[in-house]
C-alpha cells in the first residue's frame, strides 16, 4: 500500500498564508495521481486541487482558484498545497490523496490522516 502524511497546517488569519505538505511512502508514489480534498464539519468532502505524476497537468476547484497551488516532487516523495489569501471559509481538515486518477466520486483508495486548517478572521 502508499502510506499518506500531511503537514503544515495550523492556525492563521484570514488574509495569510500556509503550506501543506504531504510525505508519501512507496516506490511507486510518482506513478499515481495525487490530490487534495478538504471537509469541514458536516459538510460535503470536496476537491480542491490534483496534479498527475509528471506534474504536467493540473485540476483546481473555482473555490480556490488562483489563490491555491498544487505541486509535488517525485524524487522527494511529497506533494505540497501552497494557500494564499486564506479566507474563513476555508477551514476545514484538509488531506492528501493518492490513485491513478483522482475524483471526488469515487473516492480515491489512498488517504492520509488530515491536518486542519483554521483561518479566523
Amino acid at each position: 500500500q502508499v502510506q499518506l502524511v500531511e503537514s503544515g497546517g495550523g492556525l492563521v488569519q484570514a488574509g495569510g498564508s500556509l503550506r501543506l505538505s504531504c510525505a508519501a511512502s512507496g516506490r511507486t508514489f510518482s506513478r499515481y495521481t495525487m490530490g487534495w480534498f478538504r471537509q469541514a464539519p458536516g459538510k460535503e468532502r470536496e476537491l480542491l486541487a490534483a496534479i498527475t505524476w509528471s506534474g504536467g497537468s493540473t485540476y483546481y476547484a473555482s473555490s480556490i482558484k488562483g489563490r491555491f497551488t498544487i505541486s509535488r516532487d517525485n524524487a522527494k516523495n511529497a506533494v505540497y498545497l501552497q494557500m494564499n489569501s486564506l479566507r474563513p471559509g476555508d477551514t476545514a481538515v484538509y488531506y492528501c490523496a493518492a490513485d491513478y486518477s483522482i475524483a471526488a466520486m469515487p473516492p480515491p483508495v489512498y488517504w492520509g490522516q488530515g491536518t486542519q486548517v483554521t483561518v479566523s478572521s
